[in-house]
């Protein structure tokens, strides 16, 4: 037998569906008595009862009306009544560019919380300590659980704060589950970390607005620093941040997107600005070295350096031709996404280079590439209408790169394929052989 609440959600959705042709009252009346005297399925009443008082069964949404509590992992199209707990935005990046999304707790009569993403802002936004019918939304595992999310299709009912009472009791979990606050350092964070308490400079600081249902607003987002790297950061409130200041963030989360770490705080955040001995601006925008096996631990960084010997030369090293509109690269001079163009020639190092535990692969640009082999743009051209080759081309940068020791700087991603840098600075470099053999041996004592 459903509950009253359960059944609210149905009874209204009959109401607009009819149009004034019956009252709540006789339409709940009739509801009940389809259910639990003649045991007819819920789709089957709704429809009856619609058809009845002469309206169009078609004019029914198609969720189905569930508690939290019940919700799989992968539910389809469900209604659910909720009281939001909790709400923060977020920004990630789809297909190269940012998009802001929601992110919050929900919780229902039952005492179930959940946690629930908001896709696409411009469909719903959500209010903390506000009841909310929610039509047409979708569950999806995270760790184990299901969350819900709000799609495009989804319709959102703000509801009366009568209409649902959650427990006075109830907890609000953490987003993703960890609840217990951790001092981390920035060359520490990694995606998925919840609840942390971090301190750093601010290195830089831009404003800029985002359209919600609610209007526009402002987010604040720059580069954070200590001494053990730097971080991409997003404020979803305005807590008045100034560059060059100290601060500790507590209760912030780290969103990556494809390995990159990115710290986010919003209402929820609280902010302490500092007065204390802190590496200076200048000290923290220098190099920060990593190995790369530790970047891997992380899944990623945000400009970082790290070093190692080139051991292998990937194809598409050399002298390679780029679509006009899209930067891709091209064969014979045609785009996958533009089609035949005038192509455009561009020189590029795709390496991988390891230091011994780990290995990562290395992605430089024209500028980059002609400082480490001296081989110009135009040098490259003209030997290959020479040879009527372009592959020497790459054949001359493998000699002159191959078993050679170069320091890197960019940022690192992570795939299904590995880590790949996009270098921003490189230089080869001389390795001190005796204090590299002792930092080997060491390490294998205490394996």
């Amino acid at each position: 037998m459903m509950s009253k609440i359960e059944l609210a959600p149905h009874i209204r959705e009959i109401a607009r569906v009819l149009e004034g042709k019956a009252t709540e009252q006789e339409i709940e009346r009739d509801l009940d008595n389809y259910l639990n005297v003649y045991r007819m399925s819920l789709e089957a009443s709704r429809r009856h009862i619609v058809r009845k008082y002469g309206g169009d069964p078609a004019d029914l949404s198609g969720g189905e009306s569930r508690s939290l509590s019940q919700l799989g992992l992968n539910e389809g199209s469900v209604d659910v009544l909720v009281h939001v707990l909790s709400t923060t935005m977020r920004e990630i990046t789809v297909s190269g560019a940012p998009k802001t999304i929601q992110s919050g707790i929900v919780a229902d009569e039952t005492g179930a919380t959940m946690a629930f993403t908001v896709w696409d802002l411009t469909k719903a936004e959500l209010k903390s300590d506000t009841n909310y019918l929610i039509r047409y939304a979708y569950t999806r595992e995270w760790n184990g659980r299901p969350e819900l999310h709000l799609g495009n299709r989804v319709v959102v009912e703000e509801r009366p704060s009568e209409e649902i009472t959650v427990p006075e009791d109830i907890s609000i979990p953490a987003i993703g589950g960890r609840s217990a606050p951790q001092v981390v350092k920035i060359g520490e964070l990694r995606d998925g970390l919840n609840n942390i308490i971090v301190t750093g400079r601010i290195l830089s600081l831009k404003s800029r607005e985002v359209d919600t249902p609610s209007g526009r607003k402002t987010i604040h987002s720059g580069i954070i620093g200590d001494e053990t790297g730097r971080v991409e950061y997003t404020a979803w409130e305005d807590f008045e941040l100034m560059e060059d200041e100290v601060i500790t963030i507590s209760n912030g989360y780290v969103k990556g997107w494809k390995g990159i770490p990115r710290v986010s705080f919003g209402e929820r955040a609280e902010i302490t600005k500092l007065d204390i001995e802190f590496p200076s601006a200048d000290e923290l925008s220098g190099e920060v070295l990593r190995t790369i096996e530790e970047i891997e631990r992380n899944g990623g960084a945000f400009d970082v350096t790290t070093r190692g010997t080139v051991v292998d030369i990937k194809k598409g090293t050399g002298l390679i031709f780029r679509c006009p509109e899209c930067r891709r690269v091209v064969l014979k001079g045609v785009c996958q996404v533009h089609g035949k163009v005038q192509q455009v020639p561009d020189l590029r190092i795709r390496a991988v280079i390891d230091d011994g535990f780990a290995s990562m692969t290395a992605v430089m640009r024209k500028e980059i590439s002609e400082a480490l082999t001296g081989i110009t743009l135009k040098e490259a051209l003209d030997e290959a209408r020479e040879t009527m080759d372009t592959e020497t081309i790459s054949q001359r940068f493998e000699e002159y790169l191959l078993a050679k020791p170069l320091v890197v700087r960019g940022t690192v991603m992570s795939d299904d394929y590995g880590l790949s840098m996009t270098v921003n600075e490189a230089r080869f470099f001389k390795p001190d052989v005796r204090s590299e053999a002792e930092a080997l041996l060491s390490k294998i004592e205490v394996i």
